[in-house]
């Protein structure tokens, strides 16, 4: 009898094993299931806090345009109106050295230093006149029937541009 009592592990014993091991994975499972259940809050939590963001962020970016539209509005029609005076001014120097090119050069040049003094006028008071929308049509369609000139002119531009900041 005796050998059968030390071969055999008494049945308390794996009761108690068989106890705290499940009792273990109980904890672990619970733990698990713990910690699944706060990922899953933060997941929303993050979730919930990118969209806010997001929506500040896109409430700021359309303010930001807004505002950005409207001063380039006020930036373009700025500098319509200095075009405008620029080329009126332009038509009265013309104009008022038509008469000393009459004496200098003759009559006939003195005549088309008025007829350019008028078309500056012309220009200037059709740049006052026309609005930003309708100038940027104007000069889409001139680019879609010269696209050569307006290449050239754009190529002459920048050169100027470069050489008046360059010079700086």
């Amino acid at each position: 009898m005796v050998e059968t009592a030390a071969a055999k592990p008494t049945p308390r014993k794996k009761t108690a094993t068989t106890d705290a091991k499940a009792e273990a994975k109980s904890h672990f499972n619970a733990a698990v299931d713990e910690a699944r259940a706060a990922a899953s809050a933060l997941k929303a939590d993050a979730k919930e806090r990118a969209s806010s963001y997001r929506d500040q962020a896109r409430a700021k970016g359309d303010d930001w345009t807004v505002e950005a539209k409207s001063k380039a509005g006020e930036l373009a029609n700025e500098g319509k109106a200095r075009a405008s005076s620029a080329l009126s001014s332009v038509s009265r120097m013309v104009f008022d050295s038509a008469d000393s090119i009459d004496e200098k050069l003759g009559p006939k040049f003195g005549d088309y230093a008025r007829s350019a003094s008028q078309s500056l006028q012309s220009t200037a008071e059709r740049l006052d006149n026309k609005s930003l929308e309708e100038l940027g049509e104007d000069a889409r369609q001139f680019v879609r029937e010269k696209p050569a000139a307006a290449v050239g002119i754009a190529a002459v531009a920048g050169f100027l541009l470069a050489r008046i900041f360059r010079s700086k």
